[in-house]
């Protein structure tokens, strides 16, 4: 065997890394592959409905977008914290930290609730001058948005709760709220089993009810064994220790703000498609749903690979955690390959099953062309800056990367393909990823540093 060859045989014959990989990852991979299918399924439903229900549906779901992706910011930030702390056995200040995700999470809820139930025309005219969508898109979401305080309370017990090694309580809550979503999507946009025939407004109140029960199922899972690590106790919910919130603050806003940068640069590339043209848009979302099927296992190796370096960190174990993040990096770049090619070999199959219009169809192929040349530079990245740089502490490099390159790079691009070039949704696209060639470049350096690797237990002591 070539010496290369063994010397790459050598760094990947490790079973218990797989071990620890797959009890983690394969309950996300689960999940999220669940996730993405019943959001294939409600996206055919809302496709049947025509271009403009989808462009609607696709632009009030960027408001919930830009929730979440600010909870994952506060989440995934309490998260580096949980992930180490579990590794060295401080289950109360896990806790601790789970009481103060939960205030702050609750607090982006109610003000994302606020602005789609009072003011929702208003934000849909960022993306579009379409009238009939921006009445759809402001109908749906003063019903949907009820439910983000919900989910912002669900999202923190579920991240937290996979930090410390419960994957199963996560996986098997989501299936069911998604499986009620899809069911009474079914029902009440097209007037099933005896329900009213809503449109779109069906799917907006599937939508809700599911989110209360995900809540009501996630808090009964918890709270029945008061010995489980997530099983925060009303003093820690109401703890405003001013140096215990700072000490917790310092690893979590450059990640809350890498988020929230990295959202708005998203949502504007959506505003970028939506002026180019409502059969562009509603072509972006279609893809959308293919591309979150397409990348659930490496959402799964990333988030796998964040708790895992931060467990090992944790425990003082900084050579294994380097050498468990380089191997989940090369997973991740040789299944973007592989699945790259199944996306784009699947493509015209899947894009017939939608009740859109021939140049909808012919726009949403051209885009998964790109996609899948793409998705292995995409799936590096998100180990890189998630499964990393975040679980080594090293914040404030990873908001760099993914928070401004998007700024500097990605939407100076894509805005210029759009307004000043008048280039098709194709191109546009294509423009946007430029950034994230840009963030492998200087994220596998950073890798290769070690500068990311950082113990962060000490902050919270005391």
């Amino acid at each position: 065997m070539p010496n290369f060859l063994q010397k790459l045989y050598n760094f990947y014959n490790d079973p218990q890394y797989y071990r620890q990989m797959i009890h983690i990852a394969a309950p996300i991979i689960l999940q999220n592959l669940l996730m993405s299918s019943l959001n294939m399924v409600s996206s055919l439903l809302i496709g049947q409905l025509g271009d403009e229900s989808v462009a609607a549906v696709g632009l009030a779901g960027q408001i919930f977008f830009l929730l979440n992706l600010m909870l994952f910011g506060i989440m995934s930030g309490a998260a580096i914290l949980t992930a180490q702390l579990w590794g060295k056995g401080d289950l109360e200040n896990v806790r601790r930290v789970l009481g103060f995700a939960i205030k702050f999470g609750l607090l982006a809820g109610i003000a994302f609730w606020t602005i789609s139930t009072f003011t929702p025309a208003a934000v849909m005219r960022f993306y579009t001058t379409d009238e009939t969508v921006i009445q759809l898109a402001s109908q749906y979401l003063q019903i949907y948005s009820w439910g983000f305080p919900f989910f912002a309370i669900t999202f923190a017990y579920a991240i937290i709760m996979r930090t410390t090694g419960e994957v199963k309580i996560p996986l098997l809550v989501s299936v069911i709220a998604l499986a009620i979503n899809t069911t009474l999507a079914w029902a009440l946009i097209f007037g099933n089993l005896g329900a009213p025939t809503l449109g779109i407004l069906g799917a907006a109140w599937a939508g809700l009810i599911a989110r209360i029960i995900e809540l009501i199922l996630i808090l009964v899972m918890v709270y029945r064994n008061p010995q489980t690590p997530t099983a925060v106790q009303a003093r820690h919910l109401l703890d405003f220790d001013p140096t215990f919130i700072a000490a917790v603050l310092k690893p979590i806003l450059p990640v809350f703000f890498n988020e929230l940068l990295w959202s708005l640069g998203i949502t504007t590339y959506s505003a970028i498609y939506a002026h180019i043209g409502t059969e562009s848009f509603a072509a972006i979302n279609i893809v959308q749903p293919i591309d979150q099927m397409a990348f659930v296992a490496f959402l799964g190796i990333g988030n796998a690979t964040a708790i895992t370096v931060g467990n090992l960190i944790g425990r003082g174990e900084m050579q294994t955690a380097y050498r468990y993040a380089g191997r989940s990096l090369g997973l991740q770049i040789a299944g973007g390959i592989l699945v790259g090619i199944t996306v784009w070999l699947l493509a015209k199959p899947i894009l017939g099953l939608y009740n859109v219009s021939p140049l909808v169809t012919q726009n949403a192929q051209n885009i998964i062309a790109i996609l899948s040349a793409g998705m292995w530079i995409r799936a590096s990245n998100h180990v890189i800056i998630i499964g990393i740089l975040r679980a080594g502490g090293d914040t404030r490099f990873s908001l760099i990367l993914d928070g401004f390159v998007i700024w500097l790079v990605g939407v100076p691009l894509a805005a210029a393909g759009a307004f000043l070039l008048h280039l098709p949704v194709q191109y546009v696209y294509a423009l946007a990823l430029s950034e994230e060639a840009t963030k492998f470049i200087f994220g596998v350096h950073r890798y290769f540093s070690r500068k990311w690797i950082n113990n962060l237990t000490s902050v919270v002591e005391g």
